[in-house]
């Protein structure tokens, strides 16, 4: 049975799954929310200069109001449910599923596809980015869009622009001087502006716009304390040009009936609108949240902003919002992590005055952790968006698949931890002066969070939509010593016939002895894609991979971009500055297509040292920061 919420919060009743087989055939009947939004400021990309990097931690270095013990609450155990935080990228799945059995993957030679490769955003930039004023954080969030000879890679909280030839146009720029607000922090002061996470970015082919959406939550004055109301700030640019200026809307989602928002009840008074991503088809902007309780317990149901692309290009004033709400109990399905698709340039569906597609998944909703359904969403009459009124249609559909699982986190092969080193030593109590922890603590080596199988980047290309996400997998031959299979982390991918709500073509990815996560697929218009990922486990540092996809064969070998240089040694994954620790990885990747290439954006681990260099520089040589080193990896792909 699929659990449906009451409320779609924590006290979930059920439903038959031959009740909901039939419901899912026909439009959903919820009720939509109207809402509108106007231009709130003028920003532009201008480059702060990175500030001088300190002899280790300063005080306040992780920002507390945001970040805490794990969602799940697992007390640092192998669950699975590292992925996820006390305040944002929450997750609600319940346990590791049972793993798929399969003979796993070649991992290839070579890598012919590969037109250019290089190091993006790092843990250093973004520690470091306007003048210092910045807090450490963990995981990086991607985000990547192409388009008019420029890239755009966009983390947890800073933004590069390149030419497609690698150039440095613009950054880092961090996130709150984007958008126009005071810094994370003032080193100097402790004064705080609003705290923004989960960005995403597209480039629209039809407008020659560029779209960069992040979550924004607002602060008691300037003190560390949130207030409970976040918005969604939504950047568009006035030109074709990323590296000039963009006009920012700001649309609430608190939805407790404040600023215009509809009142969902959730616990303690404001929702959060977690896990922003972002989508689009010949008229619309489609951004997609999680709405949990911000100060209190429950998931309230995934909520769909759907605006008019035209009316955001050219900059109108009370541009109606339509907002769906998955959690209304007129929805047959649960919707989380409902991931709007892109399409391939300007070749979208027109059926119907114009569709969008989505894509969920269900095993997060059951006590098993396990599922063999996809929900797919559909949004039809499109063009409406552009009308006062907007008159768009919602249909759901369960489409049958492979069986899939909420996976466990990932081994990693052990090397250079000088920040675990630190946080354990008592003689030089390099644990206080450089790590900042208020105590000395010997920590194992960390286990990186993979995904908890919710829906990845989602595609739609010649005809069909396209998709992938984490899952638990047992590869032939993968045996503990005591000769008992492992389940690891591996990639489900899916390809469908959205018409028809059915797989044209599935498989799994799993490489033995090492985990798969993080997936994010982009295709082209003839129907070849990739899919990039993380790679990491017994023989490879936490990596940048892909393989190549095709609706008739499937995925193809394992291609390495970049061989991760040494284990991940960030504070999430270690007990004090993280109680309970859980390595946090992802907690996405990002891929897109210019029309004729293909691009990855994937995280991985770009440097090491030793705990002796560590003490003399904690940023070794400005390649990590005190208390993290993750790194990200830029990829044009051809064929």
């Amino acid at each position: 049975m699929i659990p449906v919420n009451e409320k779609r919060n924590t006290n979930r009743g059920v439903a038959t799954l031959a009740v909901l087989l039939l419901a899912c055939a026909t439009a959903a009947s919820a009720a939509t929310f109207r809402m509108t939004v106007s231009p709130a400021r003028t920003t532009s990309a201008v480059t702060p200069p990175l500030g001088v990097a300190t002899g280790g931690a300063q005080p306040n270095e992780i920002d507390s109001a945001v970040f805490g013990d794990e969602a799940s609450g697992s007390g640092g155990e192998d669950t699975g449910l590292e992925s996820g935080g006390k305040v944002i990228n929450r997750s609600i799945a319940h346990g590791v599923g049972h793993a798929k059995k399969l003979r796993g993957n070649v991992q290839a030679s070579s890598n012919p596809g590969i037109m250019q490769s290089f190091d993006g955003l790092d843990f250093y930039q973004q520690r470091f980015a306007n003048g210092g004023n910045q807090f450490s954080i963990e995981p990086p969030d991607q985000g990547l869009c192409v388009g008019n000879g420029f890239v755009m890679e966009t983390v947890n909280d800073v933004i590069k622009i390149y030419d497609t030839a690698g150039n440095l146009k613009a950054g880092p720029i961090d996130s709150n001087t984007f958008y126009g607000y005071p810094a994370a922090i003032n080193r100097t002061t402790g004064a705080r502006g609003p705290d923004i996470t989960d960005p995403s970015c597209l480039f629209d082919a039809d407008t020659q716009r560029w779209f960069h959406v992040v979550l924004t939550l607002d602060r008691v004055g300037t003190t560390a304390s949130l207030a409970g109301t976040n918005h969604l700030d939504l950047a568009v640019s006035n030109t074709a040009d990323p590296t000039g200026t963009w006009t920012v809307y700001s649309l609430p989602v608190q939805n407790n009936g404040m600023q215009g928002t509809p009142d969902h009840q959730c616990d303690q008074g404001f929702c959060l609108g977690d896990y922003p991503h972002i989508g689009a088809d010949a008229h619309g902007i489609f951004v997609t949240t999680n709405e949990f309780s911000l100060f209190g317990s429950g998931f309230y149901g995934a909520q769909i902003y759907a605006m008019s692309k035209q009316r955001l290009t050219s900059h109108a004033s009370n541009i109606p919002v339509v907002l769906i709400n998955t959690g209304d109990p007129d929805i047959p399905v649960p919707g989380f992590t409902v991931w709007p698709a892109q399409s391939v340039g300007s070749n979208h569906n027109a059926a119907n005055g114009g569709t969008e597609f989505l894509l969920s998944s269900l095993a997060v909703f059951f006590e098993s952790g396990e599922s063999n359904l996809l929900v797919q969403w559909t949004i039809a009459n499109t063009q409406s968006l552009d009308a006062t009124n907007p008159a768009i249609s919602l249909e759901t559909a369960l489409v049958a698949t492979q069986d899939y699982s909420v996976p466990p986190s990932s081994n990693q092969k052990p090397g250079n931890l000088p920040l675990r080193d630190c946080l354990a030593d008592k003689k030089t109590k390099c644990f206080s002066a450089i790590a900042g922890a208020d105590k000395p603590f010997s920590n194992p080596l960390s286990r990186p969070d993979s995904n908890d199988s919710r829906m990845q980047q989602v595609y739609y290309a010649n005809g069909k939509l396209w998709s992938a996400l984490d899952t638990g997998v047992q590869v032939d031959g993968d045996l503990d010593a005591t000769g008992q299979p492992i389940t690891r982390a591996g990639i489900a991918y899916f390809v469908l016939n959205p018409g028809a709500a059915r797989v044209i073509t599935q498989g799994v990815i799993g490489l033995k002895g090492n985990n798969l996560n993080y997936p994010a697929i982009a295709v082209l218009g003839n129907g070849r894609g990739v899919m990039g990922f993380s790679l990491i486990g017994d023989d490879h540092w936490p990596s940048a991979a892909y393989v190549t996809l095709d609706a008739t064969i499937g995925a193809g070998d394992i291609h390495v971009i970049a061989e991760g240089k040494g284990p991940d040694d960030g504070f999430t994954g270690y007990f004090p500055l993280s109680d309970p620790p859980g390595a946090r990885w992802g907690d996405y990747g990002a891929a897109v297509t210019d029309g004729s290439t293909i691009w990855l954006a994937s995280e991985y681990i770009a440097q090491t040292c030793t705990y002796t260099q560590y003490k003399a520089d904690p940023t070794c040589g400005k390649t990590r920061g005190a208390l993290g080193n993750w790194a990200t990896r830029i990829t044009q792909i051809g064929f």
